[in-house]
C-alpha cells in the first residue's frame, strides 16, 4: 500500500506536467490512473462491511469524476457539459462518504445544521471571487455543502469518538474540501496559476489517500 500511495503521488505529478504542456489525452489517462492507485489501496484497506463498502464506492465515484474533469479540454465543444457531469459525479462521492460516516454521529442534526451555515458563509465569499454562470454556481452551493456538511459531520465523530479511522477521515476529508475550493478558486477565479492547480491536485490526492487508508483503522 505504501507503494501504491507512493505511485499515485507520482502519477499525480506526471500528470500535472503533461496537463501544463497541453497533452490532455495523456493527461486525463494518467490522471485515471493516479486515481485508480487510491481506490486500490481501499480494497486493500478494506475489512469488509457496510461503512467500509460505502467508502470504497465514494473513491470509485471520486476516480470516475477526476477523469470527467480533465475530459473537458479534450471534448472542448462540449467540455461544460462534461465537467459538470464531473462536478456531479464527485457529488455523488460526497453523499455516498456522507452515508458512511453519518451512522456513526451523535446528535447528527447538530453538525448538519453546522454544516449549511458554514456553507451559506464560505459561498458568500466565494462569489465575491469569481464569475461563473448561475448553472455553475448553483452546482457549487449543492457541491460544497455536501462536503462541508461530511467535514462537520466528520470532525463530530472525531470528538465524540476519537479514534484512528475518524482522525484519519476527518483529515482526508478536510484536505478534500481545501482541495475543491482552490479548484473553484482556479478554474472560476479572475485568473488562474499553475501553482494553485498543483496546491489543488496536491491536497486532492493526499486527501482521498487518506481516506482510503482511514479503512485500515476502522473496527
Amino acid at each position: 500500500m505504501i507503494l501504491l500511495c507512493i505511485l499515485c503521488l507520482c502519477l499525480a505529478a506526471v500528470f500535472l506536467w503533461q496537463e501544463k504542456e497541453e497533452h490532455y489525452v495523456l493527461a486525463a489517462a494518467l490522471k485515471g490512473l493516479a486515481s485508480l492507485c487510491f481506490v486500490t489501496v481501499g480494497l486493500m484497506a478494506s475489512g469488509g462491511g457496510h461503512t467500509a463498502r460505502l467508502i470504497i464506492i465514494g473513491l470509485v465515484l471520486g476516480c470516475i469524476a477526476d477523469v470527467l474533469l480533465n475530459l473537458r479540454w479534450v471534448f472542448k465543444e462540449k467540455g461544460q457539459l462534461v465537467f459538470l457531469v464531473g462536478i456531479l459525479v464527485f457529488l455523488s462521492g460526497h453523499i455516498v462518504y456522507l452515508a458512511a460516516v453519518l451512522p456513526m454521529a451523535k446528535n447528527w442534526m447538530v453538525p448538519v445544521a453546522v454544516g449549511v451555515v458554514l456553507t451559506a458563509l464560505l459561498m458568500k465569499w466565494i462569489f465575491t471571487k469569481i464569475t461563473a454562470k448561475k448553472s455553475f454556481k448553483i452546482f457549487g452551493i449543492f457541491y460544497i455543502g455536501a462536503i462541508m456538511i461530511l467535514n462537520c459531520v466528520a470532525f463530530s465523530n472525531l470528538v465524540t469518538d476519537p479514534g484512528a479511522f475518524t482522525g484519519i477521515f476527518a483529515a482526508g476529508a478536510l484536505l478534500f474540501l481545501i482541495s475543491d475550493i482552490v479548484l473553484i478558486l482556479n478554474t472560476f477565479g479572475q485568473k488562474s496559476s499553475f501553482s494553485l492547480r498543483v496546491t489543488n491536485i496536491g491536497l486532492y490526492y493526499v486527501g482521498q489517500l487518506m481516506i482510503a487508508l482511514s479503512l485500515l483503522a476502522l473496527k
